[in-house]
């Protein structure tokens, strides 16, 4: 092999090493890396649609819909005495979710999808 070629192959080594880090830095959400308390003064929001939310959903959820034009309304109306944990069905609308609410500066968690939700906070999944 020539000088060239080991040259390029550690290139692309390394490069494949950087992007194998980043992407699994990414595949973590915040309720793999721990449990997520709840206090009394704690609300759970299901940001899925209503046929999402009606087909599962955690045990005393209330569903706001992220794709729903009220969406911002309805988080403006949101008490900011409380603490949020929000989840989705996979992780990526809740993140989005909780973007927008901690920008109408609300204290939020995001919680990932459904699964990792109820694993993270304890609560059941109820249909």
């Amino acid at each position: 092999m020539s000088s060239r070629s080991r040259s390029r192959s550690l290139r692309l080594g390394l490069a494949a090493v950087a992007v194998a880090g980043l992407l699994a830095g990414c595949a973590a959400t915040p309720s793999t890396a721990s449990t997520i308390e709840r206090g009394t003064d704690t609300v759970v929001i299901d940001v899925r649609t209503a046929s999402e939310y009606a087909s599962g959903h955690l045990e005393g959820a209330v569903n706001i819909d992220f794709q729903s034009p009220e969406f911002a309304s309805r988080i403006s109306d949101l008490d900011e005495e409380l603490d949020y944990i929000v989840y989705c069905q996979s992780g990526n609308r809740s993140a989005q979710a909780v973007a927008e609410m901690t920008d109408e500066g609300l204290s939020v968690r995001d919680a990932g999808g459904v699964d990792q939700a109820a694993q993270a906070t304890d609560l059941e999944i109820v249909r």
